[in-house]
């Protein structure tokens, strides 16, 4: 069975087969170019003179505390920030700088009841005003999970994790306090914002 085009149709065809290849054209071209301009540029801003990277390797390199652990744990408190909704978080890095892995202690998790059931977490961390002489806990939530960085148990030799923390905010007036987390060296730390 033989199919035969008119001439008509036969320019017809052709056309939409140039039409939908300039189309594809395009759009390929327009897609590939402006992602491959876009990583440069972020490339060549990270690379450059931008005060963004640099701010954020002052910061790796300056944490505002660094604490020991057992077992060759070092927790980096790298920002603790006031939000407006009432609450203060604290980032961190928590790495392993023994020489072999670690497997997590579970006094991190604290010893509330309702925050050890739901797993590893960093629940048992404080935070310690002295002046107003308060503690504050890890907020949880309606299911009393901690709001904080869980579900971890080992870490390698060299491996790092970053973390997180949630707490009541203190007062504005409070923003110097003690960071407290189970099985670690305390530290004073400075609450932004």
């Amino acid at each position: 069975m033989s199919i035969r085009f008119t001439t008509k149709a036969r320019r017809g065809m052709v056309s939409l087969t140039v039409a939908a290849g300039l189309a594809l054209g395009v759009v390929g071209c327009g897609g590939g170019d402006g992602d491959d301009k876009k990583p440069e540029a972020s490339a060549s801003t990270s690379d450059g003179s931008g005060s963004g990277p640099s701010a954020q390797e002052g910061q790796a390199d300056e944490p505002l505390a660094e604490l020991r652990g057992s077992d060759g744990l070092l927790l980096q408190i790298t920002s603790a920030q006031r939000d407006a909704g009432g609450f203060v978080t604290v980032n961190g890095i928590l790495k392993n700088d023994g020489a072999k892995s670690v497997v997590v202690p579970a006094a991190l998790s604290g010893n509330e009841t309702e925050i050890v059931r739901n797993g590893r977490s960093l629940g048992g961390a404080t935070l310690v005003d002295s002046k107003g002489k308060k503690r504050y806990y890890v907020l949880r939530d309606t299911d009393g999970r901690p709001l904080t960085t869980a579900g971890f148990s080992t870490i390698k030799t060299g491996e790092s994790l970053s973390v997180f923390m949630q707490f009541p905010a203190p007062p504005t007036d409070a923003s110097e306090v003690t960071f407290q987390l189970p099985t670690f060296a305390s530290g004073t730390i400075q609450i932004s914002g």
